[in-house]
């Protein structure tokens, strides 16, 4: 199978091979047209003299007619001319007689040349058109590969950065793995082992020492309900059902209730216009993206409080997340970033993918806001959902 490197390096080369017979083509008609002008100056020229020379044959002709008829006049009155004009007369008529008959060859080849040059004139006038059309397919030619490059380097740029995403998805998945296995570890794992063996331990002191069995029973029953707690946690965060069950505002609303008692961070929760379902994969999106900024706020702000808005729109819905925190230098954070897990790069690529805008307006010590604006489904058709997306990028 051919790679995208490959194929760029592949229409590189067309266009280049395009383009060198383009440069030959304009060469060879710039070659036609100079030896189309030189023949044409020369036909010029040549019917000039074709004309001098028809004109001097034309007196020629006089002149030598006359010539032979003094000839004949002397010959015919020996007695009155002495031999020094009959021989003059004699060798007028002979030079007039040469002198024409080289004016009539030298007409003749001027014709015959005349003749020449226009058959290769119309020669090279149809070549020089068949060049100049070539040439134009040519240039268009070119013209649409360049067009189709730039196209194509597009969509190249757009597979790098779907490749990009689907290894941020794939190692996001894989550290959300670890994560929950490192919860289930520490948490219900082995407290439910601690459950056993207590459980093991009241069994074995039934019959000899029921009260102590009935206290130790009322401690297992809070430490299962503890564990309960834990699991129902990490359910939610993997995939809150109010999420489904009841959409985005009840479901944020639950998870910043949460967030406060865990990390004692105020988050104030509003929501403007008219509240509605949304698309699923909007709501998955958002909701995850609204996470990940407060999960990056629990981590790395020092914030006291947090404001997340949510504003309903005819055709979109906006969030605003913004923080009273330490705030950080954008372009070198999203620079180490890369790479490195979802983070701001996965949030981003996320809301892009659904044809939304995200922007964070950053600095330090002036806190940090995150805006996100995603068409809804009367907008545009709806949007594949997380696994979908995945599974087109693997």
């Amino acid at each position: 199978m051919i790679s995208i490197g490959d194929l760029d390096r592949l229409l590189g080369r067309t266009i280049n091979m395009v383009d060198q017979s383009r440069k030959e083509f304009y060469q060879m008609g710039e070659n036609l047209r100079q030896e189309y002008e030189k023949a044409k100056k020369e036909l010029t020229e040549i019917k000039s003299e074709i004309t001098y020379v028809i004109h001097r044959v034309d007196t020629l002709e006089k002149e030598y007619t006359q010539a032979r008829r003094h000839l004949m006049e002397v010959s015919q009155e020996f007695n009155r001319y002495g031999e020094g004009e009959i021989k003059q007369a004699y060798e007028d008529a002979h030079k007039k007689q040469i002198e024409l008959l080289t004016l009539r060859e030298r007409e003749k080849l001027l014709r015959l040349r005349r003749d020449t040059l226009e058959l290769n004139l119309k020669t090279l006038q149809s070549t020089l058109l068949h060049s100049e059309k070539m040439l134009s397919n040519v240039s268009m030619a070119l013209k649409f590969l360049n067009n189709d490059l730039e196209t194509v380097s597009s969509q190249i740029g757009i597979a790098h950065q779907i490749q990009a995403l689907g290894s941020y998805i794939i190692m996001a998945q894989e550290e959300e793995r670890k994560r929950v296995a490192r919860e289930i570890h520490d948490g219900p794992a082995q407290s439910f082992a601690n459950v056993v063996m207590r459980a093991e331990f009241c069994i074995k002191l039934l019959d000899k020492e029921p009260t102590k069995v009935r206290d130790e029973l009322y401690r297992l029953i809070d430490l299962v309900q503890k564990n309960l707690q834990d699991v129902r946690k990490i359910i939610f965060d993997l995939r809150p059902m109010v999420l489904d069950d009841l959409g985005l505002v009840p479901a944020i609303k639950r998870y910043t209730e949460e967030y406060l008692k865990e990390y004692g961070i105020y988050t104030d929760t509003t929501v403007a216009g008219s509240e509605r379902r949304l698309d699923s994969s909007l709501e998955v999106a958002l909701f995850r993206v609204i996470q990940e900024s407060l999960t990056n706020v629990k981590k790395h702000s020092d914030a006291k409080r947090v404001m997340v808005k949510i504003e309903f729109l005819p055709n979109r819905v906006n969030v605003i997340v913004k923080d009273d925190g330490c705030g950080f230098d954008k372009e070198k954070t999203m620079l180490q970033k890369q790479g490195s897990g979802f983070g701001l790069i996965g949030m981003r690529e996320r809301i892009q993918l659904l044809k939304g805008k995200f922007e964070i307006k950053t600095a330090p010590s002036k806190g940090t806001e995150v805006f996100i604006s995603l068409p809804t489904a009367t907008e545009t058709q709806p949007a594949a959902t997380e696994t979908q997306l995945l599974h087109n990028i693997v």
